[in-house]
């Protein structure tokens, strides 16, 4: 059941077999990477059916990986401990990682393919696939060891198992642990070492030294089946779960490689054995299954390598039992090359395109041994005969897709030089096919690539239009007239037209077409403008199958077999367009009609008599083709180099251009990056700039908010203070309120005084008068008695004395009244000059407090803002000038308190002047009446005594009065 058992061995003096080590599909599942114990590196891509040495590490590889991102890149982990990453295309070197210090036995690549995590026995290391730098290294004690770590699939969650059947899960990004899994169950004795996980991470699995593997659910954390292998299983070696495209990741066949060196594929859910790989004798030694679950790669215990075929080992498990058969002994047969044949394995039948009822008997390759010599020359390399295939062509039109690069390969003999194309190759692409796409445009550039390598035929300009090397045979006498169209081999094609069909040719005569026009285009692109691709195929399996001489038959028949639309053509650009573009034309009639002619066409008009059978070309190195003529290609040889001198002096004068305008570029993309460079300044001056207005806005607004702040402080102080101010004021306003109130009443008090005793005085007048009254009617009585003669006069004196009498007291009543309203005047000025110099007092006291508190903070802020000096000391200047303006005012008012002050003195001194001229007149006054009383006493002593007593009463009323009112005054 397996497809091919490849086997790398040294043939010399001492034949042996070079061992394989380990193997790795790639992520597509296509290719298969596996590396030996001598270090080769080997790529088998399974599609193409071949094979090839990418690498010599010269040491053995330990571990593959070949799922990188970068698909032509792999990982391979060396007997040094390091880990080298190769590219399967260039062969080279890309990234050499070290860090380990014991043997790596697995690298576990990220689903992404841009991690990968390498694993030793005392250390895990993190590597970043596109840096190659490592990002983490997980290191553990000795005692407990490391099994294994390897990224979950689809998820980014890494497992680690160690020695100690501890599993820990931890997330990727962050690498933080996220679960572990609980203690197996208590008693078992297995000892975790080999692990599997199903694709879509859900379900891990465990063995080891036991017949029985541990399933968890990594969702629940829980185990939730323990599977127990047959008896014969005592240790489990490996373990790969087999992909299926229709289970979404839920992969539900595991592969359980024991100890017996056999790989079991059982059902997980079902626990039956679905079918194994491997025997007794040809022991597995380790596997891997491709990511599409198609093919299972295992290396066996004798070095070799097995690739099996998933579908054809599920059938073959899916089989009855097959009936008892004898097995021939080839080892009887005596010859060397039928022994030889024997070594080779097989899991197909002889022919591999029969149909896919036929069942695999044996797995030997049944040799005939009696093949007859006289069929040598139809024997094809890969073990096809050449009438088999034709016969086969013949009964199904066309050969297997999937196996027509083989039977191609066959056919035309390739000797697979690969050394002298390497060295065509290392020659580099001609100057004539450097821009050969132009021209002849094609889809691929593998293709492209290949026909601008053809430097057998360099000098052919329509070579382009051929895909293949080998094609030579089939291109006979084309070159003859080069680098015109081949007219030999164009007339044997129009002779056998004018054998079958003479009036089509005489149709194509008659409007002027001649074979360059009908013929030539089906020969020189290969029919590849008027058929498909499948149509192309199926002819060419015939080209290939037959004489070089079919290949001019199928032209013909495929004009013939369009007679119809072109006896209808009339024009020449009709027939040019029907040749160059695609018809509704049936390939296999025109294939049947070209065997028709092969065998139709009488031998003096057959091209085979012409052309030669096909010659295969030799090995080891091409042969010479000189068929061409010389004088044609000696010429266009010359021009040719003449043209290539040419193109030499331009292309050095283009260069010497070129190195100017790239030195101009480069002087202007200097210029440009100091510009973009200064422009970055720019930008960057602009934007620190930004950032800080943007600082110093916010130290505004700051300010503004901290100024607002002091504000409100300073407005909450003022008002404080105003308040403070007011309810002193207040109360200094009551104070004076009350000190006036007691001033009035002390005045009232006064004044009352004052009248009383005006009142008292005036009764003690009254009195003295009453008395002096009644003294004086005495005294006239007397005098009436004693001196009725001078009665008359007397009584003059006396009313004159009594005019004078009230003169005196009117006068002195009206000097006591004067001064008394003088008095209370200059009281009044005074208290209220006393008030205002107060309230200034006040009111100066208050202006120098706040002046006070206003330097005080105008030095504070000084100190705390030296930058805004300039509007500080405008506003000190303002307020400088204020305060001299209140300066000045309150000199003003001090010096108007001063003035009254002085005027105060002067209305006191002009007040003293006036009591002391009231004294001098009051004196004046009483010295006449007392000279007048002396006067009188002198000239009339009888009236003496009652004139001094009237003066002395007189004298006495006076001085208490003006003790009354002048207490200072003394007379």
């Amino acid at each position: 059941p397996f497809i091919v058992n490849i086997i790398h061995s040294v043939k010399g003096y001492h034949s042996k077999t070079i061992h394989f080590l380990n193997v790795a599909f790639d992520s597509s599942g296509d290719s298969l990477l596996a590396g030996d114990h001598q270090g080769n590196i080997y790529v088998f891509d399974l599609n193409g059916n071949r094979f090839n040495l990418v690498q010599r590490t010269m040491q053995a590889c330990t571990a593959l990986a070949f799922n990188l991102h970068r698909k032509t890149e792999f990982l391979v982990a060396l007997a040094d401990y390091s880990i080298k990453c190769f590219d399967t295309e260039t062969k080279e070197l890309v990234s050499w990682m070290k860090g380990h210090d014991s043997s790596v036995s697995s690298i576990s690549v990220h689903g992404s393919g841009r991690y990968a995590i390498t694993t030793s026995t005392d250390t895990a290391q993190l590597w970043d696939l596109d840096t190659f730098q490592r990002k983490r290294k997980l290191n553990v004690r000795q005692s407990v060891g490391i099994q294994k770590v390897f990224f979950l699939p689809l998820s980014n969650t890494i497992l680690s198992c160690f020695k100690d059947n501890s599993v820990f899960a931890w997330e990727f990004d962050t690498l933080h642990c996220k679960y572990r899994l609980p203690t197996p169950v208590e008693g078992s004795v297995l000892l975790y070492k080999v692990f599997a996980v199903t694709r879509d991470g859900q379900i891990f699995v465990a063995g080891g030294k036991s017949n029985h593997l541990h399933l968890w659910c990594l969702q629940t954390k829980q185990l939730k089946r323990i599977i127990q292998m047959p008896a014969k299983v005592r240790a489990v070696r490996h373990l790969e779960f087999l992909p299926d495209s229709f289970d979404g990741g839920s992969n539900q066949v595991l592969g359980v490689l024991s100890q017996d060196n056999i790989m079991r594929f059982i059902n997980i859910e079902t626990c039956k054995l679905l079918f194994y790989i491997g025997s007794h004798e040809e022991g597995i030694s380790t596997a891997a299954v491709s990511s599409n679950g198609r093919y299972i790669a295992s290396v066996m215990e004798n070095g070799s390598l097995n690739l099996y075929s998933v579908q054809a080992l599920v059938q073959e498990g899916n089989k009855p039992p097959p009936p008892m058969f004898k097995v021939k002994d080839w080892s009887k047969c005596t010859s060397e090359e039928n022994k030889q044949a024997m070594r080779v394995t097989s899991g197909r039948s002889e022919w591999p395109w029969k149909s896919k009822g036929s069942k695999i008997q044996t797995r030997l390759l049944k040799l005939q041994v009696n093949s007859s010599l006289e069929n040598k020359e139809n024997e094809l390399p890969g073990g096809l005969n050449k009438k088999r295939l034709q016969a086969l062509l013949k009964g199904f039109g066309e050969y297997p897709a999937k196996y027509r690069m083989f039977v191609w390969r066959s056919l035309l003999q390739l000797p697979e030089n690969h050394l002298a194309f390497s060295s065509l190759i290392d020659k580099g692409t001609h100057s004539a096919f450097v821009n050969i796409q132009n021209e002849y445009p094609i889809k691929s550039r593998k293709l492209l690539r290949v026909l601008q390598s053809l430097s057998l035929w360099i000098t052919v300009v329509f070579v382009g239009l051929f895909f293949f090397p080998l094609s030579v045979n089939f291109c006979q006498h084309w070159f003859e007239y080069f680098p015109n169209p081949p007219v030999n081999v164009l007339s044997m094609m129009e002779n056998v037209l004018a054998h079958h069909d003479k009036e089509l040719l005489q149709h194509l005569i008659k409007y002027k077409v001649t074979s360059q026009v009908y013929a030539w285009p089906l020969l020189e692109t290969l029919f590849s403008e008027v058929l498909t691709r499948e149509e192309w195929l199926k002819v060419f399996d015939n080209i290939f199958s037959n004489h070089p001489s079919y290949f001019l038959m199928i032209a013909v028949a495929y004009i013939i077999c369009s007679r119809a639309p072109l006896l209808h053509c009339n024009q020449t650009a009709d027939f040019e367009y029907f040749f160059h573009h695609r018809n509704n034309l049936d390939i296999n009639v025109v294939i049947k009609k070209a065997y028709h002619l092969m065998e139709a066409t009488p031998l003096d008009t057959h091209p085979q008599r012409v052309l030669d059978d096909f010659i295969p070309l030799t090995k080891g190195q091409y042969p010479v083709f000189n068929k061409y003529p010389t004088f044609v290609v000696d010429y266009q040889t010359q021009e040719r180099e003449r043209i290539r001198q040419d193109e030499i002096e331009y292309l050095r004068e283009r260069q010497l251009a070129h190195e100017l305008e790239a030195k101009a570029q480069e002087r202007k993309a200097e210029d440009e990056a100091w510009y973009r460079k200064q422009e970055l300044l720019r930008e960057a001056e602009e934007q620190r700039r930004k950032m800080l207005l943007e600082e110093e806005e916010k130290l505004a607004e700051q300010k503004q908010r901290l100024a607002a702040v002091k504000r409100e402080l300073k407005v909450k102080e003022l008002q404080f203070l105003d308040a403070s101010r007011r309810r002193f004021l207040k109360y200094q306003q009551d104070q004076r309120q009350m000190e006036l109130k007691r001033l009035d009443d002390e005045i009232a008090r006064k004044a009352s005084m004052r009248e009383q005793e005006t009142a008292a005085t005036v009764q003690d007048v009254e009195v003295r008068r009453l008395e002096l009254e009644s003294q004086r009617q005495l005294f006239e009585q007397h005098l009436i008695k004693d001196q009725e003669a001078v009665t008359k006069e007397v009584k003059e004196e006396v009313d004159a004395h009594r005019r004078k009498v009230d003169l005196e007291d009117h006068l002195v009543q009206r000097l006591m009244e004067i001064e008394r309203e003088e008095k209370q005047k200059a009281q009044i000025v005074a208290e209220e000059n006393l008030t205002k110099a107060e309230q200034k007092r006040v009111d100066t006291d208050w202006r120098l407090q706040a002046l006070h508190k206003l330097r005080h903070d105008d030095q504070n802020r000084e100190k705390h803002y030296e930058e805004i000096a300039k509007i500080l000391h405008d506003n000190r200047v303002k307020e400088a000038e204020l305060l001299k303006t209140m300066r000045e005012a309150g000199g003003k008012k001090w010096e108007e308190v001063r003035q009254k002050k002085a005027q105060l003195e002067e209305e006191q001194k002009a007040a003293a002047a006036a009591d002391e001229h009231r004294k001098q007149f009051l004196e004046d006054r009483m010295n006449d009446a007392l000279e007048l009383a002396e006067k009188l006493q002198r000239e009339d002593g009888y009236f003496g005594e009652g004139i001094d007593n009237t003066v002395l009463l007189c004298h006495v009323g006076m001085k208490h009065s003006a003790t009354e009112y002048k207490p200072s005054v003394q007379y």
